[in-house]
């Protein structure tokens, strides 16, 4: 409760405290309080403000107008606004794009919009509703110790009262002064004595130290875990519904691929296509021709097309030093190409003897003294471009006058062009290579791996700055004319490379993956493929599905993808919460990853909600584990840890039952038997507490099997003990409870410093003294001396340790895998028979 309450605090964070409304019975805009702002109000926004209300765009005042919605809709790049009507009306956020939501901030640009929606009617207003009415559920360790205590409650209160009752008749017996009352009293303290027995008081410790223990090697493998309970339901996880954006890629945008031409003879020309690798915003990586690799500085057309990409570029790359690795400052696809610029080092700049800041950005570096940018063209929703005109600070062989870098969409920057760029020569574009380098760029963007292409163009006699009219964004398109082409890159958002085996581990271990974005379908399933989700040549039919045709399936047919599907694209919050509605109405235990505020009702309402750790605080508060390095990997090493918790508790708690049950069985075989008490509450509670406790906690230390992530997830509703298994637990302990009686007993009975009694003397001692013929020459005191309750709890304990290693002891005969080095405790050798038993009982009944 208190983290559904934080997480709606948290939310107060992206609510606007004021906003510029424009009002008829006042001049001029005036700032008021968000919360006065109303249904019908035309609200200005410009430049870093945060968008008070949900609201229609009426008129935009800038050349463009960048919205930041990651916090609601995950999209990693700032969108752009307009004003036309979207006449879909099942249109999801993305696609809103003449709405502005309330809580989302400006990038860039100036507008006015009427007010839609304001408070809950907002569209993070109904994602706080949804966090609102989403109910906790327990985990199925949580469940099913509840089972075990009710029913731990009843068998222990039936026993207990049966005791009771057996011994009614022995109420009146002379060791009571002859009382009934007293004698009553003497067996409902035997009864208690047994309820101490049966109820495994050190359980709950050792469960929460087991889980603190698990909670702290996840951390070491980047998984920060907020709930406890969380950490063993990681165990029985059989489907994870992953976030591709961050997650499974790396969320740096990086191009892949690029051409540059190589001859041009008419309508045919030659390509030279390059492969760059390097998946982060650290410019490491190489170029490979045709398998080869290659130095960016001896083509002439990559060092035009690397100036293009580092002067047509507002953006840069920083290196963060706490986290130690380089991020963006600026748009994703412009950082790409700032690193694209580093990786060709068109001017082979030397990077020895560089820090890492300073070898990231030699390349710009260099340009800067080459080239100064005077002004920017900024891109438009028209054009589908925007271009820098700059200046030579010194000759370069591109020319001694100014220029005009561009880059866009290549079909739209193609139209524009006139001429294309072969090595240093200027060649006419005919119909021919233009329909050649949009079937190439065709290529790029629809084949495996969906590249997202920007054409890159030069105007080598670019217009006078005196002559354009930089006010009115609607003439920049006539002033990118005559264009050069000189080439495309192709980037993606790369896939990591430790997911396809972590995918290939998920398969082998019986979890589902299935993959949750807000992506296009068409990328996608290109990133899917990549990694294993899908197969190459996989026909994705019935497996994949977008938001839109999600919500076209009826409710049964709804049900049916989820249970099939591994890939849901372009979709919703809704949507997330939706799938995990209908997972858990199949008994699917799922783990639900995200990283925005849209995010938090998914992962509140999944049984593992898995906050990314760059995600907004919303997120981290409304989940059970947060990822420290954002990645998928994480969460399949969180669930191998988790599965090993599992086992490590089923094996303490086979210890803490059968150790409780041989307590029980001594309890009631001395009751049943009428033998004098081998163990006194007192004792039993210290056995309990302490004895019991360490070697159950030190089974939690145990590591993970080595085939654990070879067997399929167990099922939720799995009993926590099995009939078999309390079979297995009724067997030991009652050779546990039967040795115990037996060696106090034994003190008795045949112990030369004992009163060497016979059997009916020692059943029916409570008769010493109202029988003195039967009990002639004896202290009835002698039922009340230590030494047999100590030889008891000696050999009690001494089994319960063996007992505790019973899964590491040798036994001949046995399997392999059940020996080990013996215990070594020779000056117990009375009780080494006795320990060894159980293992042999426990080793047989395992191999069952």
């Amino acid at each position: 409760e208190r983290n559904a309450e934080s997480a709606i605090e948290a939310l107060k964070e992206y609510e606007p405290e004021m906003g510029k409304v424009v009002r008829s019975n006042k001049a001029g805009v005036q700032k008021i309080k968000a919360r006065e702002i109303v249904p019908g109000d035309v609200v200005e926004i410009s430049v870093g403000d945060k968008i008070p209300a949900d609201l229609r765009l009426i008129k935009i005042y800038s050349t463009t107008l960048r919205i930041d919605q990651s916090i609601l809709t995950g999209e990693s790049v700032s969108v752009i606004k307009h004003t036309d009507a979207i006449p879909d009306p099942k249109a999801v956020n993305q696609d809103k794009k003449n709405i502005l939501f309330s809580g989302t901030n400006v990038a860039a640009g100036k507008a006015r919009g009427v007010v839609i929606g304001t408070g809950l009617a907002t569209a993070i207003g109904k994602i706080r509703t949804q966090m609102a009415e989403t109910e906790e559920i327990k985990t199925p360790l949580q469940q099913k110790l509840d089972e075990f205590g009710e029913q731990l409650s009843k068998v222990i209160s039936i026993i207990c009262v049966a005791v009771w009752a057996i011994n009614i008749g022995h109420f009146n017996d002379p060791a009571h002064g002859g009382s009934w009352i007293k004698g009553a009293i003497y067996y409902f303290k035997i009864a208690v004595a047994l309820a101490v027995a049966a109820i495994p008081e050190g359980l709950p410790a050792v469960i929460t130290t087991c889980l603190a223990l698990g909670t702290r090697r996840m951390a070491k493998k980047n998984a920060i875990v907020r709930s406890l309970p969380s950490v063993e339901t990681l165990g029985c996880t059989s489907v994870i519904c992953s976030d591709k954006t961050g997650t499974l890629t790396t969320n740096q945008m990086s191009v892949s691929r690029m051409f540059i031409l190589d001859k041009v003879e008419g309508n045919d020309c030659n390509l030279l296509e390059f492969e760059i690798t390097g998946s982060t915003y650290e410019p490491i990586g190489d170029i490979y021709l045709n398998g080869a690799k290659v130095k960016g500085a001896d083509f002439e057309g990559l060092q035009e097309l690397a100036t293009i990409s580092i002067m047509c570029n507002d953006s840069s790359i920083d290196f963060n030093e706490f986290k130690n690795l380089f991020e963006k400052v600026g748009e994703a696809t412009e950082t790409a190409l700032i690193v694209l610029g580093e990786k060709i080092n068109p001017y082979s700049m030397s990077k020895t003897g560089l820090d890492r800041r300073s070898a990231a950005i030699v390349a710009k570096g260099d340009m800067e003294t080459k080239w100064k940018k005077e002004f920017t063209l900024e891109f438009s929703r028209d054009r589908k471009s925007m271009s820098t005109y700059c200046v030579p600070l010194k000759p370069t062989r591109l020319g001694t006058g100014p220029k005009m870098f561009c880059k866009g969409a290549p079909e739209g920057v193609l139209e524009r062009c006139t001429h294309v760029r072969v090595g240093t020569q200027k060649v006419p574009l005919t119909a021919g290579v233009r329909e050649k380098i949009l079937s190439v760029t065709r290529d790029y963007g629809c084949g495996r791996d969906t590249l997202r292409c920007l054409g890159l163009a030069t105007i080598d006699t670019p217009m006078k700055p005196e002559d354009m009219d930089l006010a009115d964004s609607t003439k920049f398109y006539t002033y990118e004319v005559n264009m050069t082409f000189v080439g495309v890159a192709g980037m993606l958002d790369p896939p990591r490379k430790e997911v396809f085996d972590s995918i290939e581990r998920c398969r082998a271990a019986g979890i589902r993956v299935i993959v949750i974005t807000g992506d296009n379908k068409a990328t996608a399933e290109a990133i899917c493929r990549r990694i294993g989700v899908f197969k190459e040549d996989e026909d994705t039919l019935g497996l994949s599905y977008s938001g839109r045709e999600f919500d076209e399936l009826s409710e049964d047919e709804q049900r049916r993808a989820c249970m099939r599907s591994r890939l849901f694209s372009r979709v919703e919050p809704f949507h997330k919460s939706k799938i995990v509605e209908y997972l858990q109405g199949e008994n699917e235990i799922s783990a639900m990853t995200g990283d925005g505020v849209n995010d938090a009702p998914a992962l509140k309402k999944a049984e593992i909600g898995i906050a990314m750790g760059s995600g907004t605080a919303v997120a981290k508060t409304a989940s059970e584990m947060v990822l420290a390095d954002d990645n998928f990997s994480s969460i399949v090493a969180a669930v191998e840890e988790g599965r090993a918790i599992y086992n490590n508790m089923k094996q303490f708690i086979r210890y803490l039952i059968s150790s409780n049950i041989g307590e029980v069985v001594s309890i009631f075989l001395t009751a049943a038997l009428g033998l004098p008490e081998a163990l006194i509450p007192v004792q039993l509670l210290w056995v309990n507490l302490v004895t019991d406790g360490l070697p159950a906690t030190a089974l939690g230390f145990n590591p993970p099997d080595l085939d654990i992530m070879e067997k399929p997830p167990r099922k939720a509703d799995e009993s926590l003990i099995s009939g078999w298994l309390f079979f297995r637990y009724m067997a030991i302990g009652g050779y546990v409870g039967a040795a115990t009686v037996f060696a106090a007993s034994w003190w008795f009975m045949y112990d030369p410093t004992g009163p060497q009694l016979n059997y009916w003397q020692l059943s029916h001692h409570l008769s010493c003294l109202g029988d003195p013929e039967n009990f002639e020459g004896l202290d009835c005191g002698i039922f009340s001396h230590p030494a047999p309750m100590t030889m008891a709890l000696s050999v009690l304990v001494t089994i319960e340790m063996l007992n505790a290693l019973n899964r590491y002891n040798c036994v001949p005969g046995d399997a392999p895998q059940l020996c080990s080095v013996g215990s070594g405790l020779e000056d117990l050798s009375s009780g080494r028979p006795a320990g060894r038993s159980p293992q042999i009982c426990c080793s047989h009944l395992h191999g069952r």
